[in-house]
């Protein structure tokens, strides 16, 4: 009885999906242009990335390839933000599917 009633909610809530996903595709998305200044911005953080991937760092010392590192990760958040939308961490959408578990 119990292994029908999750074979039941199974295909309930992949039934809801397919269709929320179908559905998603449908509707149109408002593609948000740059402005001037965030083109300019945009262009110095992919400038600066390209000379960093230049750089020759085998002549650094490990306190500058961190700074690198971190230089690196804030341009491109800087540069996911520009473009807008959403951004889910492999960690949230693991602790999501965990929820889902444990309330069904």
């Amino acid at each position: 009885m119990k292994k029908l009633i999750y074979s039941l909610t199974l295909i309930f809530m992949l039934g809801i999906s397919a269709n929320t996903v179908s559905a998603a595709g449908l509707k149109d998305k408002d593609k948000v242009e740059m402005t001037a200044e965030q083109q300019a911005q945009f262009n110095r953080i992919t400038n600066r990335v390209e000379q960093i991937r230049a750089m020759d760092k085998s002549d650094l010392s490990r306190a500058e390839k961190k700074e690198l590192r971190k230089e690196l990760k804030e341009l491109k958040n800087q540069a996911r933000a520009m473009n807008g939308g959403v951004y889910l961490s492999v960690g949230a959408i693991i602790i999501i599917i965990l929820l889902l578990i444990l309330i069904l």
